[in-house]
């Protein structure tokens, strides 16, 4: 779980999409859904477009638990421009808690791994990836690779 900063920013900079529609969604949506239930994965999968949920998937085992971390780390990208994994490492770097950092509350915003930002080149964040129900570290890996 000690990945550097200039590592998860490094993986932002690379992982762009040309564009992100519905269709995209669809796509990276059904095949993190069908990699869960292969798997045997108990995670819930989130992708949005500029805050408009696009795709929605919670395997068996899952619960609304899961849909509120969603909700907290989707809210971290989209405030902070960053994925949650990097939010959340940059305060431990920094030895600080979100309320000391920013002025902001965990019940309201989650600095957990999980969510990655959707970036369109030369145009920047348009959405989200989010996965819960792993460990934070795991969350992270499944939406990065999405």
């Amino acid at each position: 779980m000690n990945t550097p900063l200039d590592t998860l920013l490094a993986q932002e900079a690379e992982l762009q999409f040309s564009k992100f529609d519905s269709s995209v969604a669809w796509r990276i949506g059904s095949w993190l859904a069908e990699k869960a239930r292969k798997e045997g994965l108990k995670i819930t999968i989130d992708l949005t477009r500029t805050s408009q949920r696009l795709f929605h998937f919670a395997a068996d085992g899952t619960s609304r638990d899961n849909d509120e971390w969603i909700e907290r780390k989707v809210r971290t990208v989209y405030r902070f421009g960053h994925s949650s994994f990097y939010m959340g490492r940059k305060l431990a770097a920094e030895d600080k808690t979100p309320l000391e950092k920013y002025y902001v509350s965990e019940t309201e915003y989650c600095f957990h791994g999980g969510s990655f930002p959707i970036i369109v080149r030369g145009t920047g964040i348009v959405g989200t990836l989010t996965i819960s129900g792993l460990k934070q570290n795991e969350d992270h890996h499944l939406a990065e690779i999405g």
